[in-house]
């Protein structure tokens, strides 16, 4: 992993909980959850960059996204295990709520 996102036992639910609980970020975490694994560039979301940013950012250091670098592209999936290995069926209980 690349960017900034803590261990598996530094993930809380409080802030997994925080980061879900906006629109924006939880449209991302379907998109991803749908498709595995998206790059930053693939979103159509009409906002400015930096904003769409600040949303992969906390989504990262909340615990809920991976990103890794391939060349320069960040490439974003869903800890899913990661996340069941925390809180079992909390993710998965929550995209199914909202897809």
């Amino acid at each position: 992993m690349d960017t900034q996102q803590p261990l598996r036992d530094e993930i809380s639910l409080p802030k997994v909980l925080h980061a879900l609980s906006d629109p924006v970020r939880m449209e991302i975490v379907l998109k991803i959850a749908k498709a595995g694994q998206v790059a930053c560039g693939a979103f159509d979301i009409p906002m400015p960059k930096s904003t769409l940013s600040h949303h992969f950012k906390v989504l990262r250091e909340s615990g809920v996204v991976a990103g890794r670098r391939e060349g320069n592209v960040l490439i974003n999936s869903i800890r899913f295990e990661d996340l069941d290995a925390r809180f079992p069926g909390v993710i998965d209980a929550i995209i199914s709520a909202a897809d």
